[in-house]
This record gives C-alpha cells, structure tokens and sequence, in this order.
C-alpha cells in the first residue's frame, strides 16, 4: 500500500473508531464519570495502571476501585485517614494487589501535596518531541517514598527499553484534544505532537501487517521506530493513530 493510500486507509479509521460510542466499553469510561480536573486524572493514572488483560475483568475492577474511595479519588487521596486504607487491602487485579494500592494512594498524596500533581510532574521533562523522559522522571518521583520492591514494576521506565503501553495511554487521555470526545486534553503543558502510540499486542501485530513495523518485540525500541512512522503521517496528532490500530486489532481481528 502506498504511503498515501496507507494515511487514507488509517485516517478513516480513526473517523471510525475515536467517537463518543467507544467509551463506553473502554478503561476511559471510568474517569469519564468524573468532571473535576484531579479527579479525573487521579482516576484515570488508576485505571491505566491496571488496563491489561481481559477488558471486562478491568472495568469491573475499575469500577471496584473508585468504589473503595468513595467515588472520589481526590479527596480521597487528599484526605484519608489510616482507618480509611483499610478496606483497600483486599484489592486485586491480577498481579497488583492491595499492598501497591495503599503505596499508590500515598504517592499520589505525596505527588499532590508536594510537586503540584500529576501533570506538573510529568510536564517537568517533556519536550516537543517526546515525553518518554518524562515518564521515566515520573517514576523517580512516584517512587521517593519507602516502599516495596514488588511494587516498581506496575510503574514502566522508558530508560529500561520498556515501551511503557500503560502510562503511553494515560497520556494520550491527558493531553489529546480529541474531536471525538474519548481523550480529555486537561493538559496544556505537553504537546500533542510529543505523545506515543500504546503499544501492545493488538496495535503492534497491526503495524506490522501494514508496514508500519519492523522490529518484532513490543519494547521500546519497537514504540521508537512506530514514533518515527506515525509521525510522519501525522506530525501533530500522531497517536490518534491508536483508534485505528486498536480498532483494527481488536474489533476487526486485522
């Protein structure tokens, strides 16, 4: 396919699949009941968190989850008391349990409290070109408190060649200005042309189908050279790109 006829191809699908409809069924659903800028991050920084395996079981768990904080993810994590973590000890997605949720809440309170929140933090080392240093910086900071070893690996680090699918999405929440109303755009400090495509199995085995992908593992090599091409289909608005590799992959099994 030539690149022309590539772009048409993926730019409908995108038309297709970033509408309002797909939210619904969708990890982003969760911070979508929220309309207060904290709280929807906070949820959202969650949601990613645990967004792998089957889409069913992250949603209910999801769901679950702002349940245990009263529906209320910032003030909770603002203003719980040690009585108020208790009933988040029984939490589990898969492999993330209760013990890393209770250090998520107090490093978020810390993130809050002491660097100005999430975006101020992940803003601190973006550029124009890319936010995986930003990602990598995130993680210094999340994890400045005392915690346990077990927990680091439910936070990705680009600087480990990981392709970091999971905080790639949270991001693409964050700051896309979205016309089909699924991405949030609250943030103004990172650019939109600086953001990468979640990578996974789905989108990856469909940018390999479609020449869009060379390399065979899903790390961050991999998300580097799916950078490079998707922007220069897209300079401003790579990742939108997600919808129709996401699309492609899961709903019409490319």
């Amino acid at each position: 396919m030539k690149k022309a006829d590539l772009k048409n191809f993926l730019d409908q699908k995108v038309e297709q699949y970033n509408q309002f409809s797909f939210i619904a069924h969708d990890p982003i659903a969760i911070p979508h009941r929220f309309s207060k800028k904290e709280d929807i991050e906070i949820s959202a920084f969650l949601v990613a968190t645990i967004a792998w395996g089957n889409r069913k079981s992250i949603l209910t768990n999801a769901n679950k989850l702002m349940s245990l904080m009263d529906d209320a993810p910032h003030d909770f994590v603002i203003n719980h008391e040690v009585n108020d973590l208790e009933k988040l000890s029984s939490f589990v997605h898969r492999t993330f349990n209760g013990d890393d949720l209770l250090y998520f809440i107090s490093a978020l309170k810390n993130i809050y409290q002491n660097h100005a929140g999430l975006e101020s933090v992940f803003s601190l080392k973006s550029t124009s070109k890319s936010t995986q240093a930003a990602i990598t910086h995130f993680k210094k900071i999340f994890f400045e408190l005392p915690h346990l070893q077990r927990t680091e690996k439910h936070v990705s680090d680009p600087s480990k060649n990981s392709a970091a699918k999971r905080l790639n999405m949270f991001l693409r929440w964050m700051v896309r200005k979205d016309q089909g109303s699924v991405d949030f755009g609250l943030w103004d400090t990172i650019a939109t042309s600086a953001l990468s495509c979640p990578l996974d199995v789905h989108s990856g085995n469909v940018a390999r189908k479609l020449g869009l992908l060379k390399r065979k593992q899903n790390d961050g090599k991999a998300l580097t050279e799916l950078d490079k091409t998707l922007r220069k289909l897209d300079p401003l608005d790579p990742v939108k790109y997600d919808f129709a590799l996401f699309g492609l992959g899961v709903f019409e099994r490319f």
